[in-house]
């Protein structure tokens, strides 16, 4: 009896802790939603649902992952990304849907998409589209960029909001990008 009052005692206790972490966590968050971007010409609606967009295209592996989050600082469980970008050398396919595809995030709101590093095409830095929104509701179009691109103080779009965070990886390159969804 003594070591189930205990137990309870030890979850009274602790539960002002658990609450305070959450608050914590949550006071952190940055409730500025990401900026939103033109689409551009090169959007096809009905892209195939996929999480690898990397077929037998040449170039650079980049794997990129994040979260989706509402203005309220929590995960937008089932949020959909809709993923288009160029190819290595510059190039959209306007025929198929390469490099192209759309996923849900899980249900904590992160995503992970397997693709290339895009090349460059005159007028533009790297960039990947994206349009990413709640499940039932509607999707904001933006772009995310690589830091340290020669080709960003020349883009009139460029944001450096919309900088992915990039590192070396073994065979690629690895990027990082949260969304924060307007209310």
């Amino acid at each position: 009896m003594s070591r189930l009052l205990t137990r309870r005692a030890a979850l009274i206790i602790a539960a002002p802790a658990v609450l305070t972490l959450s608050r914590a966590a949550l006071a952190a968050c940055d409730p500025r939603p990401t900026p939103a971007e033109t689409a551009g010409p090169y959007y096809k609606a009905g892209a195939p649902e996929r999480q690898m967009l990397v077929g037998h295209e040449g170039g650079k592996r980049l794997v990129l992952s994040g979260q989706v989050t509402g203005a309220d600082c929590r995960p937008v469980p089932g949020a959909l990304l809709d993923f288009w970008q160029a190819d290595e050398a510059g190039r959209y396919d306007n025929q198929g849907w390469a490099l192209r595809g759309w996923q849900r995030a899980d249900g904590e709101g992160r995503f992970r998409l397997e693709t290339v590093v895009p090349g460059l095409y005159p007028g533009r830095t790297r960039h990947l589209h994206v349009k990413v929104g709640r499940p039932d509701g509607p999707r904001m179009t933006t772009q995310l960029y690589f830091p340290d691109e020669p080709g960003n103080r020349r883009d009139g779009l460029f944001r450096p909001e919309l900088l992915m965070r990039v590192a070396d990886a073994r065979d690629g390159k690895e990027a990082s990008f949260d969304f924060m969804l307007s209310p």
